[in-house]
């Protein structure tokens, strides 16, 4: 995929103080494509700075989550017939050096996940987060009949297809842009991909769950995933044989 029908989503709450840099490296990187920030009901000036550092603004009358704002961000690609789209958080936690890994990627690929977990990382997660996040790695992988080790990455791409499937069911609720997300492609029978990326802490603002939160909402993610799991090997075993 070539980054001239790509569109750079980057859903942003509160995040004036990292938003325009952000904007300015993806420009650096991928000129061609169109930068959109969708707001998600900030209350501060992340609009303002947005659209100082040239990206198309698009905002939400209250604060939705980052998968209603992605959703936003879906509908808007396919509205003005975009083929691509990489979704980049505002507050730098992602490289966008290695957007053109994501959209190359896309070539074979309906959704490419840039990965945290490879060899030469230096993101660490650890304790009853990491575990959680280890089940879910391998409940999607389960499902999808290949490995998936970062389920919870939002830095990741969509193609075509993809685009036109979330347009229509990106789920909304917390972790709906990531576990979320995936669980529907693979439903939909999407290919799914990974590249390895680099993933910086936040330095800036706050994220808009405390890790408390996020760590009982993954478990809780785990077990829901693992259910569905086991209904779909019971209903295999039952299926007659032909």
């Amino acid at each position: 995929m070539t980054a001239a029908r790509a569109v750079i989503a980057i859903p942003a709450w509160n995040e004036s103080g990292s938003v325009g840099t952000v904007i300015e490296k993806v420009r650096a990187v991928v000129p061609d494509a169109r930068i959109v920030v969708i707001n998600d009901g900030s209350t501060d000036n992340t609009v303002a700075v947005a659209r100082a550092a040239g990206a198309i603004t698009l905002s939400l009358p209250f604060n939705v989550g980052v998968g209603g704002a992605m959703r936003t961000a879906f509908l808007y690609a396919r509205r003005e017939g975009f083929t691509s789209l990489v979704q980049v958080d505002a507050d730098a936690q992602h490289d966008p050096g290695e957007i053109p890994r994501l959209l190359s990627a896309l070539d074979s690929s309906d959704v490419v996940v840039g990965t945290r977990f490879h060899p030469d990382s230096t993101y660490r997660v650890r304790g009853p987060r990491r575990w959680a996040m280890s089940l879910l790695s391998w409940s999607l992988s389960r499902m999808a009949g290949e490995k998936i080790t970062d389920t919870t990455s939002g830095f990741r791409a969509a193609g075509p297809r993809a685009i036109d499937l979330f347009a229509d069911a990106y789920p909304a609720e917390y972790l709906g842009d990531t576990v979320g997300s995936l669980t529907i492609a693979i439903r939909e029978r999407l290919s799914i991909s990974e590249v390895p990326v680099t993933m910086h802490y936040r330095r800036i603002g706050r994220p808009s769950k405390s890790a408390l939160w996020s760590t009982l909402y993954l478990g809780r993610a785990t077990l829901a995933l693992l259910v569905q799991l086991l209904k779909r090997n019971r209903h295999t075993l039952r299926e007659p044989v032909s």
